[in-house]
């Protein structure tokens, strides 16, 4: 299996010091990756004072039976555009489905079927992703920054944000603690 293909449904967790403060301890969904690119959606943090209600008002949309759940910082790159990672049992105009553990949607067709209760089982909505242009992600894989972990459902979904940079690395038997935040040279 080539890399690529590996790391589709997977996450990227932020080793300490990995020198760009918008990533600290970031958990990074990685929903694409191949020769052109990677696109990921972060999970690690929440936006403060922003929930769904707001977003879905913003459009002009009845919040109905969708619960006022937190809003992810998706990444740094276009903050204002909207995603979210949902179950499979879910699929819109846009839907990609991510290795076959989830998938994401960006168009408001998701958001109204949320609101309306016809939306997925399960779901995370973020604004902004991260993105790496091509091979920029395997370049920065091969220094010290990223660690990969399955895209397990459980991290996914059944994780408070802020705990889940410490639970991705406990499931692969790492003491986050213990890590450095550089790496030596020989």
């Amino acid at each position: 299996m080539d890399r690529a293909a590996f790391l589709t449904g997977q996450f990227l967790l932020a080793m300490p010091g990995i020198g760009d403060p918008r990533f600290e301890r970031a958990v990074i969904a990685i929903c694409g990756h191949d020769s052109n690119g990677a696109i990921g959606i972060g999970l690690g943090a929440t936006i403060e004072g922003l929930g769904l209600h707001e977003v879905l008002a913003q459009f002009g949309i009845d919040a109905g039976a969708a619960p006022d759940a937190p809003v992810h910082f998706g990444g740094p790159v276009e903050p204002r555009r909207g995603f979210v990672i949902h179950s499979n049992d879910w699929g819109g105009q846009d839907t990609v489905n991510v290795g076959g553990r989830w998938a994401l949607s960006g168009t408001i067709d998701i958001l109204k079927a949320i609101a309306e209760g016809r939306g997925p089982s399960r779901w995370l909505v973020a604004l902004g992703y991260a993105g790496w242009g091509e091979g920029q992600l395997d370049e920065e894989l091969t220094r010290h920054g990223w660690f990969n972990v399955p895209g397990d459902l459980t991290l996914l979904y059944d994780t408070e944000a802020d705990m889940r940079w410490e639970r991705g690395f406990a499931e692969a038997g790492i003491d986050p603690r213990l890590l450095a935040s550089s790496t030596g040279t020989a």
